[in-house]
């Protein structure tokens, strides 16, 4: 899909407010809302937006500690990356998951209650899970910036 200056700016609000109604959407971008909701329609459609949702925070609702943790696999047990990804669909703490570069394999953003319920996390299910030969923690002291937005800028103007 060619995005052009529009879409962008559709983006930009959406990101901003997803609950914005059509009208004010329409009035933000100089559109006719028909119009408006045809353009939030097609990118919904090619997939740029895949969801909406709203966004809590963590410290409000108990979720007292949040970490970066490293993980390094055994490349000498059998099928480690399927029986690890298999795995931590399962556990909630694990709220994103990275295959990187560099000496571990993993990079998984935890949440967790306190510091009991990340320490019980990792050796009752991060440790035992087989393959698992090094995990690196790196606990959130304080959080200064955390955004899902992308900005305009760094998004291709193609149009």
């Amino acid at each position: 899909m060619q995005l052009d200056a529009t879409d962008l700016k559709i983006l930009q609000q959406l990101q901003t407010d997803g609950r914005i109604s059509n009208q004010e959407l329409a009035d933000k971008v100089f559109l006719s809302p028909s119009s408006c909701l045809r353009r939030v329609r097609a990118l919904e459609d090619a997939g740029i937006i895949h969801h909406y949702c709203a966004v809590i925070d963590a410290t409000k609702v108990g979720i007292e500690v949040e970490a970066f943790v490293q993980v390094t696999m055994r490349r000498d047990v059998e099928d480690w990356h399927e029986n690890f990804s298999r795995a931590l669909q399962q556990w909630p703490e694990v709220v994103a998951t990275y295959i990187i570069t560099g000496d571990a394999n993993y990079l998984l953003k935890v949440r967790a209650r306190n510091l009991k319920h990340y320490s019980g996390f990792v050796l009752e299910r991060l440790y035992k899970t087989a393959g698992v030969l090094d995990i690196r923690s790196n606990i959130v002291l304080q959080t200064l910036k955390d955004t899902h937005q992308i900005a305009a800028e760094l998004m291709q103007d193609q149009g």
